[in-house]
C-alpha cells in the first residue's frame, strides 16, 4: 500500500514537468463540458494507456537486462536514439508518426461522432483520452523509474501494472484539478513552452555526452549522476523517505548475506494484536508472534532431492524455509547448522530455496556439485526465476523463515548468525505441534574450511565485487584507474590502501566478473581479515586455469586456505566459492594476489571471514 501511495504522489507531480505541456490543450479542451461524462473518461483513458505502455516498456526492459553484455550495447544504441530525438524535432516526428497518425485517428473519429447520448459521450471521451496517453509517456520521475527497473530485474507482474496504474492515477488527479482552477493555469504554462524547448535540446545534448562517455568507459556511473529537474528531486526526496523507513522494493545486487539487524524483538513474544498464540491441542505457549501465512513453491524451476512439494505435504510438520546460493559465503556459513538439525529434528521439514545471484548459480549441474560438495539431503527447490523469492517478498541471502505446521510464518531471520535463537523457535513449533521429547539443548556443529564461523573481531575487509555494476575501490595506472567496460584492456595494479584492489594483464571486465585473456594476469587487495575466499570460475570451455597466490610477496605458508597448499598452489576446476587465505596467528593488514598461469581464469567476488 505504501508503493502504491508514492506512486500516486509521484504521479501527482507530474504536472510541474514540462513534458505535461503537449497534454494539456486536450485537457483544457474539455473545460465547460460535463466532468462525469466528458473529462472523467478522457484522463481515464489516459492513465490506462500510459500504464500499458509503461508495462510493455517494463517486459522489454526485463528482456533487455537479461541479454548481460550485448544488453548493455542495445540500452546504448536507445539512449544515443532517444537523445538525438530530444536534439531533432524532425527526428521525433519521424520516430513519433505511428502513434501520432493513430491519436489522430481516434480524435478524427472523436470529432466526427456527435454524442448523441451519455454513452457515446464517454466512449468518444475516453478513444481521445487513450489516444491523448501515447503523448504523455515521457513524463516521467525517479518513482517511475524505480517501478520500470523493480520490473526489469524480477519480471513484470501485476504489482507492476498496479504501481503504474496508481502513477498515471495520480497524474490524472492533478490535471484534473488544473482544469477545474480554469483556463489561466493552461495561459501561464503555454508561456513557458520556448524554455521547455530549450531544457528538451539541453536533455539531449546530455544524454548523448553520457552515451559516448561510457561507450568509451570515461565513467560507468555517468548516467546514474544525472540531475533532473525540480520534479524530479521531489520524487527523488519521496524515494528516499520510503528508503529510510526501512520498507523499500527488493535489492537482488546488494551485498549478500551481510543484512542489516531486521530480526523481531527477541523479547517481544505477543501476537500482532497482543494476545499469546496458543495451540489447543498441547496447550504448549510458545509467544511466536504470526507474521501471515506461507506462500506456496510453485515456480521453482527443478526439484532435487525431493519431488515438487506442496503446502498440504508440508502441513502437519514446522517447516523451515531457507534462501540461498551456493557462492554466498554467509550461506555457505549457515548450512553446518541445517544439516545439524536435519539429523536432529526428524519431524521439522526444512527447504532450501535456491536462488542465483550469478548466471552460473543458474547452472543444474553446478547445483548439484554444491550439494554433493556441501552434503545437503534435504529438497531444494531450484529457483532460477527467482518466482518463490518474489512470493516471499524476500530481500537477502541467506534468509530463513519459520512456519509452524498450520502453515504459518512465525519468525524469520535475515543473514548469518543467531543460531541458538533460531534453534529455540524450531523447538517450540516442534512443540505447538505435538512433539513430546522435544531436546532443548543446541547445536555445535564442526565446521571446517569456508564453513567455519567468521572472526568478527579482526574483520576489516566487506564484500568486493570485480564486474563493473558493483566495483568500489579499484586502482590501476593509467585510464583514470577506472574499468573499461565490456572490452579488452592492458591493466597495471597500484593498490597500496585498505580494501582496495587492481587488476594485472589484458582483462575484459563485464558486468558481473572480470575474464582474464592472456596467461600470467593477476589480481592484486589489500586486505584484513582472518580469511579471504575469492569466487572463481574455470575457461569458458571448462578447462581448468592454474594459479599462484602470495602474502606480502610470500608464499602463504601456515596462512594457506583450503583450497590451495602452503606454497600457494591451486587450480580452478569448477565456479565455485574458494578459501584462498586463512591466517595463522595474530590476524593483520596484508597485500594478496593471486597470479594465474593460463588463460580464461573467470573471477567474481571477494569474500571474508
Amino acid at each position: 500500500m505504501t508503493l502504491l501511495i508514492l506512486a500516486f504522489v509521484g504521479g501527482a507531480l507530474t504536472i510541474l514537468s514540462p513534458c505535461i505541456l503537449p497534454v494539456l490543450p486536450f485537457v483544457f479542451a474539455r473545460a465547460g463540458r460535463p466532468f462525469a461524462t466528458s473529462t472523467l473518461p478522457m484522463l481515464a483513458g489516459m492513465a490506462l494507456t500510459f500504464a500499458a505502455v509503461a508495462s510493455l516498456a517494463s517486459v522489454a526492459g526485463g528482456w533487455v537486462v537479461h541479454l548481460n553484455e550485448y544488453g548493455r550495447i542495445v540500452a546504448l544504441v536507445l539512449l544515443g536514439v532517444f537523445g538525438l530525438s530530444l536534439l531533432l524535432p524532425k527526428l521525433a516526428d519521424t520516430l513519433t508518426a505511428p502513434l501520432v497518425a493513430f491519436g489522430n485517428r481516434l480524435a478524427a473519429r472523436h470529432a466526427a461522432v456527435a454524442p448523441a447520448s451519455a454513452t457515446r459521450a464517454v466512449v468518444s471521451s475516453l478513444l481521445l483520452g487513450i489516444a491523448t496517453g501515447m503523448l504523455w509517456a515521457p513524463c516521467a520521475g525517479p518513482i517511475l523509474g524505480l517501478v520500470l527497473t523493480g520490473a526489469a530485474l524480477r519480471g513484470a507482474s501485476v504489482q507492476t501494472t498496479l504501481l503504474l496504474v496508481a502513477y498515471a492515477a495520480g497524474a490524472a488527479t492533478s490535471l484534473a484539478i488544473a482544469q477545474g482552477i480554469g483556463g489561466r493555469v493552461f495561459a501561464a504554462m503555454r508561456q513557458s513552452l520556448g524554455a521547455a524547448e530549450g531544457l528538451r535540446r539541453g536533455l539531449g545534448v546530455g544524454v548523448l555526452a553520457g552515451v559516448l562517455a561510457i561507450g568509451f568507459g570515461a565513467d560507468t556511473g555517468l548516467l546514474a549522476r544525472l540531475g533532473g529537474d525540480n520534479t524530479s528531486r521531489l520524487e527523488q526526496a519521496l524515494v528516499n523517505a520510503l528508503h529510510a523507513s526501512g520498507r523499500g522494493t527488493d535489492n537482488l545486487s546488494a551485498d549478500r548475506g551481510e543484512a542489516p539487524g531486521m530480526l523481531l524483538a527477541a523479547n517481544d513474544m505477543r501476537d500482532g494484536i497482543g494476545n499469546d498464540v496458543t495451540d489447543a491441542r498441547t496447550n504448549f505457549r510458545s509467544g511466536l508472534p504470526v507474521e501471515g501465512r506461507m506462500p506456496a513453491l510453485d515456480g521453482a524451476t527443478e526439484w532435487l532431492n525431493s519431488p515438487p512439494l506442496t503446502l498440504a505435504q508440508l502441513r502437519g510438520k514446522p517447516t523451515l524455509v531457507y534462501f540461498w546460493t551456493y557462492s554466498c559465503i554467509n550461506c555457505i556459513r549457515t548450512l553446518p547448522y541445517l544439516r545439524a538439525w536435519a539429523e536432529k529434528y526428524p519431524d521439522l521439514n526444512i527447504v532450501a530455496v535456491h536462488t542465483p545471484e550469478f548466471a552460473f548459480e543458474k547452472k543444474s549441474e553446478n547445483i548439484r556439485r554444491a550439494l554433493s560438495d556441501f552434503r545437503i539431503k534435504f529438497p531444494v527447490a531450484v529457483d532460477s526465476d527467482y518466482k518463490i523469492w518474489r512470493a516471499f517478498d524476500n530481500n537477502y541471502w541467506p534468509a530463513a523463515y519459520f512456519v509452524d505446521a498450520n502453515g504459518q510464518i512465525r519468525h524469520h531471520q535475515f543473514g548469518e548468525g543467531d543460531y541458538g535463537r533460531s534453534e529455540q523457535v524450531i523447538q517450540a513449533l516442534l512443540k505447538e505441534a505435538g512433539n513430546r521429547n522435544v531436546p532443548t539443548d543446541m547445536v555445535t556443529p564442526d565446521a571446517k574450511g569456508a564453513q567455519a564461523a567468521p572472526d568478527l573481531r579482526n574483520l576489516a575487509s566487506g564484500e568486493t565485487y570485480l564486474g563493473y555494476q558493483q566495483a568500489t575501490n579499484f586502482d590501476a595506472s593509467g585510464f583514470g584507474g577506472r574499468l573499461l567496460p565490456d572490452a579488452p584492456r592492458d591493466y597495471k595494479a597500484t593498490v597500496s590502501r585498505l580494501n582496495h584492489w587492481g587488476l594485472n594483464g589484458n582483462w575484459t571486465v563485464s558486468e558481473d566478473k572480470a575474464t582474464l585473456n592472456r596467461a600470467d594476469g593477476g589480481i592484486v587487495l589489500r586486505f584484513r581479515a582472518r580469511d579471504l575466499h575469492l569466487v572463481l570460475g574455470p575457461a569458458a570451455d571448462g578447462k581448468a586455469v592454474r594459479f599462484l597466490v602470495t602474502v606480502d610477496g610470500k608464499a602463504p605458508g601456515a596462512s594457506h586456505g583450503a583450497d590451495i597448499d602452503a606454497a600457494g598452489n591451486g587450480a580452478i576446476t569448477a565456479t565455485r566459492l574458494y578459501q584462498l587465505v586463512r591466517q595463522a596467528g595474530d590476524v593483520g593488514e596484508h597485500t594478496f594476489e593471486i597470479r594465474f598461469l593460463d588463460a580464461g581464469a573467470q573471477a567474481y567476488v571477494f569474500t571474508f571471514g
